[in-house]
């Protein structure tokens, strides 16, 4: 019963090896699988921030005061009367913070000002708690953005116009195709977006 011919244990070993062939050759498709996977690149979405720049503007205030960083952000104009927005796309022509790579996140703004009718106002601007999951704010689709070209260092600005206290973003963000026809400088956005606004 135990007496195999050479025949049947040669064929019996055959099959045993062409099993043992395939089990290791799927072992080894896995693992490679697994490898170029670890490999890949992560995605860059969503945008974060882990710094960020800081500027002050102030419109229609007897006098205004911004602290935030250690840094008195209204210093050159503070003690002076701000006048209205010089027009009606105003926002569109700030310019990026004029102090850049601040950690995320200081303690709050204190702001301090002077209405147009002579209220005297105080607050803190918790700029930590607006922006708490340091997600990046911009209008432009993600299958617009190239890949690896977020920067990490949007602009937060912030705004007090008579009563009332605005904190925007503002970021550069690449796009792959030219905002301006024609103009192959233009292959970016840098749009001025509401985060955060009350009045008092």
């Amino acid at each position: 019963m135990y007496n195999r011919s050479p025949f049947f244990r040669a064929a019996l070993s055959a099959v045993a090896a062409l099993l043992l062939m395939t089990g290791c050759r799927s072992a080894m498709s896995i693992q490679s699988d697994s490898t170029n996977a670890d490999q890949a690149e992560p995605s860059m979405f969503p945008l974060r921030f882990y710094h960020h720049g800081f500027a002050v503007h102030c419109y229609n205030t007897i006098r205004c005061q911004v602290s935030y960083y250690d840094h008195d952000f209204t210093r050159l104009f503070g003690d002076k009367r701000s006048g209205p927005p010089p027009s009606p796309d105003y926002r569109d022509k700030w310019t990026m913070a004029t102090r850049s790579w601040i950690p995320n996140f200081p303690p709050p703004a204190d702001v301090h000002w002077t209405s147009l009718d002579g209220v005297e106002h105080d607050a803190k601007v918790d700029i930590g708690a607006i922006f708490k999951d340091q997600r990046v704010l911009y209008r432009v689709p993600d299958t617009e953005i190239p890949d690896r070209s977020w920067g990490d260092d949007p602009s937060i600005l912030l705004e007090v116009n008579d009563r009332t206290v605005n904190v925007y973003m503002k970021a550069f963000i690449a796009t792959k195709t030219e905002q301006i026809p024609g103009n192959k400088y233009s292959d970016g956005r840098d749009d001025v977006i509401l985060a955060w606004t009350h009045t008092y």
